[in-house]
């Protein structure tokens, strides 16, 4: 049990802020969506980043949560794509396959648009404590 204290992501009455998880990685993608949603966020999926930019064009979340290695659309063209149509949305990129070169793709993602980049794998409360921090 941790003693970190969050705030419940919206108020009572309120819309829970929705967030678009990104990710191919099915087991991944589902673990981050659980999270999100047992912390009050509404949740919407998408398997890379070519479905992302369509379920970002229908439902505008308050965040984006990307990976960067994907195929379709990889996270780096994706970011660029939010950035073009969207200055508002924050994006939160993750990535940490092992391979070399994992910290520098989140440095470039950063560069070119993401707010936040977190290493996978992160804990729990590092992904809800860096998306309260761009609401």
């Amino acid at each position: 049990m941790s003693a970190l204290c969050l705030a419940p992501a919206s108020r009572a009455g309120a819309m829970p802020p929705t967030v678009l998880v990104v990710e191919d990685d099915l087991v991944v993608r589902e673990t981050c969506a659980m999270l999100l949603e047992d912390h009050g966020f509404s949740v919407v999926t998408a398997v890379d980043g070519a479905d992302g930019l369509r379920k970002f064009r229908q439902v505008k979340p308050a965040v984006v949560l990307t990976d960067i290695i994907m195929p379709e659309k990889e996270g780096i063209a994706f970011i660029r794509e939010l950035r073009r149509e969207s200055r508002e949305v924050t994006i939160v990129a993750m990535s940490g396959s092992g391979r070399i070169g994992d910290r520098e793709v989140i440095e470039i993602a950063v560069k070119l648009g993401a707010n936040v980049g977190l290493y996978k794998p992160f804990g729990d409360l590092q992904l809800i404590d860096a998306v309260h921090g761009l609401l």
